[in-house]
C-alpha cells in the first residue's frame, strides 16, 4: 500500500500537482532531493519533447470525411456480419478410421504372403545330395571298406541327418553343391 501511495505522489510531484503540506512531506521523504529534482526536470523535458513530436496531424476536410465514412462502413459491416463460428479443425489424412483400415489391409497382405510362401512344394523325396553320398559308399568300397552311412529323417520329412561311421574321405567328385 505504501508503494502505491509513493508512486502516486511521485507522479503528482513530477506533474506539479502537490502543494502545501503534501509537497513538504513528500520532499522530506525523499533520500536525495537534488537528484530527485534533476530527474523531475528530465522527465518534464521528455514529456514536452514527446508532446511536440508525437502530436496528431491535422486532417483536411476530405481526409476527415473519408475517415468518418470508413469508420461507419466498418461499424456497419461488423453489425451485419453474424458472429462467425470458428472453422472446424482440418482432419488429417491419418484419421482413426484410415489407420484401422490400413492396419487390417496390411495384416491381410501379410497373411496371404505367408500362406503362399510357406506352402510345401517339395513334399517328400530324397535329396540329390543324400543320393550322391549313398552312391559313393556303394560304388567305391575300396576307399573305406568298413564305412556305414545311416540316414535319419525327421518325422515331417523336412530334415535329414546322416550318421557317417568309418568313412575316411569322400571323393572330390561328390563334393557338396
Amino acid at each position: 500500500m505504501f508503494m502505491k501511495a509513493f508512486e502516486e505522489n511521485w507522479t503528482a510531484w513530477i506533474d506539479g500537482q502537490l502543494t502545501g503540506k503534501e509537497l513538504a512531506e513528500f520532499e522530506a521523504s525523499l533520500p536525495d532531493l537534488s537528484a530527485a529534482r534533476l530527474e523531475k526536470q528530465e522527465a518534464r523535458q521528455l514529456g514536452s519533447l514527446l508532446r511536440q513530436e508525437l502530436s496528431t496531424q491535422r486532417m483536411t476536410n476530405e481526409e476527415f470525411f473519408s475517415h468518418q465514412l470508413r469508420e461507419e462502413i466498418a461499424r456497419d459491416s461488423r453489425a451485419t456480419t453474424p458472429q462467425s463460428t470458428p472453422a472446424p479443425a482440418r482432419e488429417s489424412w491419418w484419421s482413426i478410421g484410415r489407420v484401422v483400415w490400413t492396419g487390417a489391409a496390411s495384416l491381410a497382405v501379410l497373411a496371404l504372403t505367408t500362406f503362399f510362401m510357406m506352402r510345401d512344394d517339395n513334399a517328400g523325396g530324397q535329396s540329390a545330395y543324400l543320393t550322391q553320398i549313398i552312391n559313393a559308399r556303394i560304388t567305391d568300397p575300396a576307399a573305406s571298406p568298413d564305412a556305414t552311412i545311416t540316414p535319419f529323417e525327421s518325422k515331417d520329412g523336412k530334415a535329414t541327418v546322416l550318421w557317417v561311421d568309418g568313412l575316411q574321405s569322400l571323393p572330390s567328385e561328390y563334393a557338396a553343391k
